[in-house]
């Protein structure tokens, strides 16, 4: 038992030497490389800083000491992007290229091998152009920060991406990007106009220079490509004032209603969007039942008065009035709840703030004091599910202390567009996209086993009422249990998990990686590996 002590401890100490070995290289071949000193902006263990960056970076603390980089790298121009490229791609290091840090599965900040993280953080400027109604926004920002810039400058302006607005842009847009305003003008990805890539070679490239590459990073997922610096994005116009509203029901005696949104959610007008909320009900002191509820959390693209008549002729077991939208607040736990809005308000809207709060909310950067662990994963439906469906998920969840599942509506746009003219493939035929997760506040080991396994049940549960051949998943909401890249980061082992997110634009995508990164420097458990005919 002894000598296997001392073998374990002669193998790590072996491992920190061979680290702290290309520790060394790293900086020096950074003096190297660099005209200006951007060690000030590389971080190690040993920096005061250097926990609380990577702790902003964990926005799921499951990882939270699972693995270290041994640098943080966290440019604030562009040109320092380039000798890290360079660099980590002589001594060997692995890396890992952090926009906002929401990856489900934490591999931006987290491997298994040493490496570097290039935190994009800094690198957050944004520039609007109202009379070409574009922007230019580096991919450090957060949407918070973008959207607040764009409600800055214009009432009638907006941008169609997601709602939880810490999430860096860099990320989310090169997933695809989902959000409240898709059905109306598509996802945050089909609303690029030009992005400015560093590829292997530390070589800006833009859409002119390699359109292939700009086809890729749409929706392909960025980090397989290259460090995306920038996007050029088309704003799109909105009126002044949008209509937000939740309705909240049991589940039991009321799956008919949810039915109905199943099977006519998708053919509403694009400017409306309603999607739906799962979760375990709160009881009140006089009520200890256990029950599950679900939300409908909408958003029209206009006036209160333009929105009853739509709602009185699809959905009038609403109830919905115009004076219920007149409310001078948030109504916590109430059935109904209606408010015309800014835009703006409507983004803290449905990220579940007050309206009363100030747009600087949105720009907040401050780690939380309490972060939840968390578990994610995700399906598209082609047809409605059935009652046995229905019933299954409400025993699941009244076994259950915080899950929760969302169900975001297609249509609209997303129908218009072809599925290969980004590799976000899933569009026409998809009557919704399924988000699944579940939370808890302890990260023991059986706490954390035991949250997994039933995430792990349900999604097998779900297996008969979803897409399949393949069975679709959503890129940003990742999950790791589809299988990861090996040592050999063979694309025919790929395959099997990259044609749920990408179908039949996968084998594009491999081919786009062979030609700017045929070596696989940029890569992670999930990246595209270049291309192999040999299956």
């Amino acid at each position: 038992m002894g000598s296997i002590k001392i073998l374990v401890i002669l193998v790590f100490s072996l491992f920190l030497a061979k680290c702290y070995s290309k520790g060394e290289d790293f900086l020096q071949c950074l003096f190297k490389y660099s005209k200006n000193n951007i060690t000030q902006n590389i971080y190690t263990p040993g920096s005061p800083t250097y926990s609380s960056i990577l702790e902003y970076a964990q926005k799921n603390p499951r990882w939270l000491n699972s693995s270290h980089p041994l640098f943080i790298a966290s440019p604030r121009e562009e040109s320092e992007i380039r000798p890290v490229i360079l660099c980590s791609k002589k001594i060997g290091l692995q890396m890992k290229i952090k926009s906002g840090g929401h990856d489900y599965e934490g591999i931006s900040y987290r491997s298994k091998s040493p490496f570097v993280m290039l935190d994009l953080s800094n690198l957050n400027k944004i520039k609007i152009d109202l009379n070409e109604e574009t922007v230019w926004v580096q991919t450090g920002a957060t949407l918070g920060e973008f959207y607040y810039a764009i409600a800055k400058k214009s009432k009638v302006h907006a941008f169609p991406s997601g709602v939880c607005f810490s999430i860096g842009t860099g990320g989310i847009i090169s997933g695809g990007g989902i959000g409240a305003l898709m059905r109306k003008f598509g996802l945050a990805a089909d609303n690029v106009v030009d992005a400015r890539v560093m590829d292997v070679n530390g070589n800006i490239l833009d859409r002119k220079m390699n359109g292939d590459l700009f086809w890729a990073i749409r929706g392909g997922g960025g980090a397989s490509f290259g460090v995306i610096l920038a996007w050029k994005l088309k704003l799109v116009r909105i009126p002044e004032k949008l209509t937000v509203f939740t309705i909240r029901r049991k589940l039991e005696g009321n799956r008919n209603l949810l039915q109905k949104w199943e099977k006519i959610a998708h053919q509403l007008p694009e400017d409306l969007l309603i999607r739906v909320i799962i979760q375990n009900g709160v009881s009140s002191a006089n009520d200890a039942k256990k029950y599950v509820e679900f939300l409908f959390q909408a958003q029209y693209v206009g006036p209160v008065d333009e929105l009853i008549p739509l709602l009185k002729q699809y959905f009038p077991e609403f109830n919905l009035e115009r004076k219920d939208c007149f409310q001078k607040s948030n109504t916590a736990g109430a059935e109904k709840d209606c408010h015309e809005v800014s835009w703006i308000q409507s983004i803290l809207y449905f990220f579940f703030r007050k309206l009363t709060d100030p747009p600087e909310t949105l720009l907040e950067k401050s780690i939380p004091t309490h972060k939840n662990y968390n578990k994610g994963t995700s399906d598209f439906v082609k047809t409605p599910i059935p009652e046995s469906g229905w019933e299954m998920i409400e025993k699941m969840f009244l076994e259950e202390e915080n899950p929760q599942i969302i169900f975001e509506p297609f249509g609209g746009k997303l129908d218009e567009i072809s599925e290969s003219e980004i590799p976000f493939p899933h569009r026409k035929g998809n009557l919704y996209n399924i988000q699944y997760l579940i939370y808890w506040g302890n990260n023991s080991e059986s706490i954390s086993s035991q949250k997994i396994a039933w995430m792990r049940k349900l999604y097998k549960e779900m297996e008969p009422y979803v897409a399949n051949s393949p069975r679709t998943a959503y890129l940003n909401y990742r999950d790791l249990d589809f299988g990861t890249n090996h040592d050999d980061y063979s694309y025919s082992k790929a395959k099997i998990w990259g044609e749920k997110y990408y179908n039949g634009n996968f084998e594009r995508l491999a081919k786009v990686k062979s030609k700017v990164d045929p070596n696989n420097f940029f890569r992670n458990e999930q990246s595209i590996p270049p291309y192999s005919a040999n299956i």
